[in-house]
């Protein structure tokens, strides 16, 4: 039996953090009384985060006040106020290594039930004034845990805790916060964890990435990927072999290897990372372009569209046959999955280039696979339409397949029937009428707007968000829990004295600007930037900002928790100790 100690609460508040407010509810004082414990919550609390915090299955924090001495000792502080880490509940009793998901308590009126570990975010060390404790609350096997209220009901401090019954499999907190964050993820207690009903479907799904993958390396559950490590780290000397016009703005450049050998079969929508040395740019300049080719050529295509870029220019005015380029290994998660429901490729303009690649391995399937194939493409006019007779040399061995192609504005030379199908921009409304699955695999790439507008379609239409895979050419879009939006600003060099460290390419962002160390880690240099990143806790833990290491060395401090899968990093960690290429 365990007893209440206090009850914690606090309304969200706007607190000052490194020159940015932040909207949090981490601040939760005692309070008399009796208080009622809701479904969604406990009378006078609040969430401020609720994509971290909060709902049927986060409704009541928890910790021990075994642990406020724990940590008093570990740390040197006394007489913390019950509340500084956050929780609803400070309880004697129902330690970590103790309590299992799925057990049950009585406190008063109230039964509660054990869901989950807390998930450690960046706010328990603003709250604690010491920013590693997101990662000393998992290494010291101390997180606390969520419940969900399954009888609303009275609760006062001083009650007794009375446990109502056991949850099945004997995992507890402690356990199931070290299979998901700490090194190791046993498959048999993978399974075991994942037959507790009451586990949360957040922390299901984490370990079923978890238990589904068999590379060892990266952690699955907290940064899942469909794409194994790539097969070198760094560039490799390639030649072009070929250049070939696709449109008139659409140049493709076949890359083999230097000396001849066969090249690694990439994943269909994969991506290469080129470094060019270009007259007049600040050391050398790093651009990612899709593969466009087919994945078993044994040599790689990419195709280019000629914009105001200094690459792509660069690209179609200086790059010819038998020129040598540093090229990275395939790399990137937007890739088709294996499996037999129907596929909707979805692009427009260069977008057309990973799911051409799509379109290759789905032809190289043909005879094993009746699956059903659409391909939808909205270009301008003929003239910008690139790979029209490929696609349909590709379609024409796929037996199930449909095409719509779609002209903004034709040409007159352009036929209506022939060269296209629809005169106007490609809309989920049209495609729908004409019989698209709407339980098919959907993969989208093309300019942000018509991202931004197929989403919402499809949203709409009410296909499920796990159906919907997208790629950009650009920056990805930033995660930064509990910080208010900003006005979008486009990548820059950061503010003050520039560094005079190796060089840090974003290659996403166009931007490549020399180290400077007075920022920490390659986190901090991104925000300084306006790189746009996504990050949680800050100390390497939840690999929330786990991205692509394209080329280069980091060095880990503090070393994180759970290392990321190879030819990857892990920002709010590191720092450079060579030249860097990130996939950001």
């Amino acid at each position: 039996m365990g007893t209440l100690v206090s009850i914690n609460v606090g309304p969200p508040r706007d607190i000052e953090w490194q020159g940015r407010m932040v909207h949090t509810a981490v601040w939760k004082r005692p309070v008399e009384g009796r208080v009622m414990a809701r479904h969604l919550n406990i009378d006078g609390d609040g969430q401020g985060d609720l994509a971290g915090h909060g709902g049927e299955h986060r409704a009541v924090m928890v910790y021990q006040i075994a642990s406020y001495h724990y940590w008093e000792q570990l740390l040197g502080v006394s007489s913390l106020e019950m509340g500084a880490f956050g929780e609803n509940l400070t309880v004697d009793g129902l330690a970590d290594d103790q309590v299992c998901i799925g057990d049950r308590y009585r406190i008063g009126t109230a039964v509660f039930e054990v869901t989950q570990p807390r998930v450690t975010c960046y706010r328990v060390g603003l709250r604690m004034n010491n920013p590693q404790m997101p990662a000393l609350l998992v290494s010291h096997r101390r997180p606390g845990f969520y419940c969900r209220v399954i009888t609303e009901g009275e609760i006062v401090a001083g009650d007794d805790i009375v446990k109502v019954a056991s949850g099945p499999q004997t995992v507890t907190v402690a356990e199931i916060d070290a299979l998901l964050y700490l090194p190791g993820h046993p498959r048999d207690r993978l399974q075991n964890a994942l037959g507790v009903p009451a586990l949360s479907a957040g922390w299901r799904s984490s370990l079923e990435a978890l238990l589904a993958t068999e590379e060892s390396t990266g952690n699955a559950g907290l940064a899942p990927s469909s794409a194994p490590p790539p097969p070198w780290t760094g560039f490799r000397s390639f030649r072009v072999a070929a250049v070939q016009q696709e449109s008139n703005a659409v140049r493709s450049f076949v890359l083999e290897a230097e000396d001849k050998t066969t090249l690694p079969h990439p994943l269909a929508g994969q991506y290469l990372a080129l470094r060019l040395a270009i007259d007049g740019a600040q050391g050398t300049v790093v651009r990612s372009y899709s593969l466009s080719g087919a994945p078993d050529a044994g040599i790689y295509r990419i195709s280019v569209k000629r914009t105001a870029g200094v690459a792509s220019q660069y690209l179609h005015d200086h790059v010819h046959v038998g020129d040598l380029l540093p090229v990275s290994a395939p790399r990137g998660s937007f890739t088709l999955a294996q499996n037999e429901r129907p596929v909707v490729l979805l692009s427009a303009g260069i977008g057309v280039t990973p799911l051409l690649a799509m379109l290759h391995a789905l032809a190289l399937d043909a005879g094993e696979s009746r699956r059903q194939v659409w391909w939808c493409y909205g270009a301008r006019s003929g003239k910008e339409h690139p790979f029209a007779g490929e696609v349909r040399s590709l379609l024409a061995r796929l037996p199930l397949n449909r095409s719509v192609v779609a002209y903004s504005q034709p040409d007159p030379g352009d036929l209506a029937g022939q060269s296209y199908d629809i005169q106007g921009h490609l809309e989920v409304a049209h495609l729908q009428s004409i019989g698209l699955p709407a339980e098919a695999d959907f993969y989208l790439c093309g300019p942000t707007a018509f991202l931004a507008q197929m989403s919402a379609g499809l949203h709409g239409w009410g296909v499920d968000a796990s159906r919907v895979h997208s790629e950009t050419f650009g920056a990805g879009e930033a995660l930064t829990p509990g910080i208010a939006a900003t006005r979008a600003s486009s990548p820059h060099p950061p503010p003050g004295t520039a560094g005079e460290g190796p060089g840090v390419s974003f290659t996403r962002s166009g931007l490549t600007v020399p180290w400077n160390p007075q920022f920490g880690s390659l986190l901090a240099f991104a925000e300084a930037c306006d790189v746009p990143v996504r990050w949680s806790c800050r100390v390497g833990v939840c690999h929330n900002c786990e991205s692509g290491l394209i080329g280069g060395s980091v060095a880990y401090a503090p070393e994180p928790l759970d290392r990321p899968a190879g030819g990857n990093v892990l920002l709010c960690c590191s720092t450079p100790t060579s030249q860097v290429e990130l996939d950001l």
